[in-house]
Order: C-alpha cells, then sequence, then structure tokens
C-alpha cells in the first residue's frame, strides 16, 4: 500500500459475511420511520440489553523503536496474511476488524434491489444529493475487514464503512467501540473521533478478546437533533403531535367521564 496525503485517509476493504440483510422498501414519505419509531422509544434512553461496562485503559506513546519492535511481534503472532508493515515515514498500515451491530435500519438511495455486499464494495460513496431514500437493515453481525493508516481515525473508519454501503445517515448517529474481554468480564468503551484504531489494534496485539471492535448506534443518552434530517426531524414532530393528541384525548375522556357520574350521583340525592 503506498504513501497517502496526510490529510487524506487510505482504506482497503475486504468483505466477510454469513448472514443475509432484510430489506424494507420503505420510501421517504408520510409513514417513514414510522415502523420502526415511536416518539417515546426513539427520543429516550433505551436501557442497555448486555452486561457491556465502559471501562477506560491507557494507551502509552511509543517511540520509532519500539513501534518497530511491536510490529515484528505483532505479525509474529497471526497466523493469516493480515500483516502489518512499517512506512519510511514512520507511520504504519495495518488491518483493523470491525463487527457491525446495529438494531435499527439505515437510510440508502431509494432502488429497485438492496445494495449487495458488491454493491458496497464498489459503491459510488454518499456525496450526490438523495431524495428518496430506502430503509435497509445491514447484515446482523457483519464482520468487515479495513486496511488503513496508523493516523486514521475513528470518524474516518465510521464515515469508509457507511460510504462503502452507500448509507446516506449521518455518521454522528453511529460510534465506534472498542471491546475487551477480562476475567470473564466484557467491557465496553466508545473511541472519540481522534482516536487511532490501529494504534490501538497494535498496542493490544491481535487477540480478539484482548481488543475488537464494533459499530453500533451512538445512544448518548441526549438527542443530537443536528444528525437528523429534515424528513426526520418533520416526522417526529407528527408523531409527537398524534401521541399529544391522543394523550389529551384520554385525559378529556376521563374528566368527562367523572364529571358524568358526579351529575348522575346528585341527580339521584333526595331534595329537602
Amino acid at each position: 500500500m503506498g504513501e497517502a496525503d496526510a490529510g487524506t485517509p487510505s482504506f482497503e476493504m475486504t468483505w466477510s459475511s454469513t448472514t443475509s440483510s432484510g430489506y424494507c422498501s420503505q420510501e421517504d414519505s408520510d409513514s417513514e420511520l414510522e415502523q420502526y419509531f415511536t416518539a417515546r422509544t426513539s427520543l429516550a434512553r433505551r436501557p442497555r440489553r448486555d452486561q457491556d461496562e465502559p471501562v477506560e485503559w491507557e494507551t502509552p506513546d511509543l517511540s520509532q523503536a519500539e513501534v518497530e519492535q511491536k510490529i515484528k511481534e505483532y505479525n509474529s503472532q497471526i497466523n493469516s496474511n493480515l500483516f502489518m508493515s512499517l512506512n519510511k515515514d514512520g507511520s504504519y498500515t495495518g488491518f483493523i476488524k470491525v463487527q457491525l451491530k446495529l438494531v435499527r435500519p439505515v437510510s440508502v438511495p431509494s432502488s429497485k434491489k438492496p445494495p449487495s455486499l458488491q454493491d458496497a464494495r464498489w459503491g459510488t460513496g454518499r456525496g450526490t444529493a438523495v431524495r428518496r431514500r430506502t430503509s435497509f437493515y445491514l447484515p446482523k453481525d457483519a464482520v468487515k475487514h479495513l486496511h488503513v493508516l496508523s493516523r486514521t481515525r475513528a470518524h474516518e473508519v465510521i464515515e469508509a464503512l457507511l460510504r462503502k454501503f452507500l448509507v446516506v445517515d449521518d455518521p454522528r448517529k453511529f460510534a465506534l467501540f472498542e471491546r475487551a474481554e477480562r476475567h470473564g468480564q466484557v467491557y465496553l468503551r466508545k473511541l472519540s473521533d481522534d482516536e487511532q484504531p490501529l494504534r490501538l489494534r497494535l498496542l493490544a496485539g491481535p487477540s480478539e478478546k484482548a481488543l475488537s471492535f464494533v459499530l453500533k448506534e451512538n445512544d448518548s443518552g441526549e438527542v443530537n437533533w443536528d444528525a437528523f434530517s429534515m424528513p426526520e426531524l418533520h416526522n417526529f414532530l407528527r408523531i409527537l403531535q398524534r401521541e399529544e393528541e391522543e394523550h389529551l384525548r384520554q385525559i378529556l375522556q376521563k374528566y368527562s367521564y367523572c364529571r358524568q357520574k358526579i351529575q348522575e350521583a346528585l341527580h339521584a340525592c333526595p331534595l329537602g
């Protein structure tokens, strides 16, 4: 892999998945997203269903000699051709594996059929304006191998994954996590946008139990309204209005019933 400009991330991606994807031909309309969201379920933070625990661990700075030694140790421990390589400028390249664990559908340009893995690999990207969208479930627990530079940052990895799958959702809706298994416990930590996944891979070694990467929805507990498209925001407003109207109808019905019972009791009381 040749050297890349400092401002341009370099990616090569290989794809592997044994599961099929779910597809729903749902275009932008008044009903868009309502199959998947209600105001309460989409805007409120959902409880975690797994036992992952957040954890912080240090990533020490390495000298050039230490980086070279680490790369030699890393390459001696792997049983595949996914080696790391040291470049003349002091950077290095290598592979990271990302597991997709998305529970919600993503938005892709509307077409006659969902994008296949081959379409995703050779896709034209997310730069063109999209007027019509289709909701599409990415393959559950699919695993993607990315060939990246040591300076490639977490947000660039997310953008590359979405671009390859033609996903037009805002990248800020997603987050890259590092996962580790220690003493029978599973620990999970969300990477900041500027962290470098390949550097973390080198420090942890090739063991997937020591470190693996997972792409998930970015559920921070706070709603990032800027991450939603205009159709999505309008859809949320419609959902909120209908829920408000239904709640108001139930309240009026309740008080109307109570008023009726009180009036019946008054008429039943003898005068005098």
